[in-house]
């Protein structure tokens, strides 16, 4: 690699090392040839519809990994940013993340798309109008496509990957960033209870030392507001248990974030291996699933479920997806009937295959 100046930022260009053939080339030859494939053109990043603080964190550190090579690049998503926490990390740690309207400028086919987080036709990410030419993701495939550059790991979180590519290309890494990576890794593991693999913790390892403790505890305080509870009251009113699955609606519109964080809620009940909980929306119905059940994929379930009304995919322990407003005709006169009996055949069947 080129030399670093005093503050730690890239001066020169990445040396293309790998002569041996892109197949032949690690993990790391690969990831420098993007960055100078990356050179000269006008890069974005692009997180999951309703980024939460996971894909956030990627996004932010991925951004500061490629500054240092000497890349700009500019954080885009759609949706809005609905959940406190995430809101906090953004203004705590100055995050400039944009709405994909409010880029204050127009996105060209020419342009390049690094999809962190989020995979493209995965079901909850926006075809912009840019070339996405790279994909760095901890989720599980549905839809196969191509990319120049393509990492794609199940692990705990999307920030420990981005976290492994500083340690291995020995990059400094600030404060702020090691501390959003760090409470990104946090949360989508359900701070280390969720599908936590080796990697996470030896990169939580590398990340404790660097955070700013002070804004770790600021944000892991106060992240839920008063109108929260709405969506908890009205999960808790409509429950109901089918043998081990919890399956509640939400009857007004709520958040992505939100409707995760219910769900993960109704599997802490001691009657619940799976929750399925799904908030009607003006554009959709959006669905978040739970899977503590060893035998019941929560990724390939609502996958199979949604595959003649929607989309859905997701991790073995947490899914979501989401059925469009043209196609909840298709449910019937009775979508909450048809939803619940469309879960409960998919896990016996799952089960019993």
């Amino acid at each position: 690699m080129g030399k670093s100046d005093s503050q730690g930022r890239f001066s020169g260009r990445v040396p293309g090392k790998a002569k041996k053939g892109w197949k032949n080339m690690d993990r790391t030859d690969k990831f420098l040839e993007l960055i100078e494939f990356c050179r000269s053109k006008k890069v974005y990043i692009q997180t999951h519809n309703f980024p939460d603080p996971d894909a956030i964190a990627s996004a932010f550190g991925l951004q500061a990994l490629l500054a240092h090579y000497g890349v700009p690049s500019m954080l885009c998503y759609h949706g809005k940013i609905d959940k406190l926490s995430t809101r906090k990390m953004t203004e705590l740690f100055g995050i400039d993340i944009r709405p994909y309207t409010g880029l204050g400028e127009e996105m060209r086919a020419e342009d390049y798309i690094i999809c962190v987080d989020s995979q493209k036709s995965g079901g909850n990410i926006l075809d912009l109008e840019g070339n996405e030419i790279a994909c760095i993701d901890h989720h599980p495939t549905y839809v196969e496509e191509s990319y120049r550059y393509s990492d794609i790991r199940i692990v705990g979180s999307c920030s420990t990957l981005i976290t492994e590519y500083f340690r291995d290309l020995e990059v400094p890494m600030t404060a702020e960033v090691a501390t959003a990576l760090l409470y990104g890794l946090k949360m989508d593991t359900a701070h280390f209870t969720r599908g936590v693999t080796m990697l996470d913790i030896e990169m939580f390892q590398y990340l404790f030392p660097k955070i700013d403790a002070e804004k770790m505890t600021d944000l892991e305080k106060n992240t839920m507001e008063f109108n929260d509870l709405k969506a908890y009251g009205s999960a808790i009113e409509n429950i109901r248990v089918y043998d081990k699955v919890g399956i509640a609606a939400i009857p007004f519109e709520c958040p992505d974030s939100l409707i995760a964080l219910v769900a993960d809620f109704i599997l802490s009940l001691e009657e619940v291996e799976i929750a399925v909980i799904y908030s009607y929306r003006e554009k959709e119905i959006k669905f978040s699933v739970r899977s503590e059940m060893s035998s019941v994929h929560a990724g390939t379930l609502i996958n199979r479920v949604l595959k003649d009304y929607g989309n859905g995919g997701g991790h073995a322990e947490m899914a979501g997806g989401s059925i469009n407003r043209e196609n909840i005709r298709l449910l019937g006169a009775y979508p909450d009937d048809t939803i619940r009996d469309l879960f409960i055949n998919a896990v016996a069947d799952y089960i019993n295959s």
